[in-house]
């Protein structure tokens, strides 16, 4: 059974720190692209970063630069997002993404909430 479960969601505040989990189970995943999107209330999903199969290469929405980081540890079917200096915008519910040519996967999503 193909799964992307998240984890390390939470409520912290600004310029708070966050490590966000994605475990995968029941497909190959150290062939698979693995990104983290995150959905705001009233607005739509967008791409916070993505990973490379290999985890060579990534890339990261404007918005993140500088403060995430991806990565993945092949090893353990494991995907995270480490999230610095976070800021209220950051509020989102952060979803796990798997992709290899036309097949995807989406995780549950886990919130995470900056505020004061």
């Amino acid at each position: 059974q193909v799964q992307l479960v998240e984890s390390g969601g939470g409520l912290v505040q600004p310029g708070g720190s966050l490590r966000l989990s994605c475990a995968a189970s029941g497909f190959t995943f150290s062939s698979y692209v693995m990104s983290w999107y995150r959905q705001a209330p009233g607005k739509e999903r967008e791409l916070v970063a993505d990973i490379s199969s290999g985890g060579g290469s990534t890339n990261y929405a404007d918005s993140v630069k500088g403060r995430f980081t991806i990565s993945r540890d092949n090893a353990k079917n494991t995907v995270y997002l480490q999230m610095n200096s976070l800021k209220p915008d950051d509020t989102a519910l952060y979803f796990c993404h798997a992709k290899l040519y036309s097949r995807q996967r989406w995780g549950q999503g886990t919130q995470v909430t900056v505020s004061s």
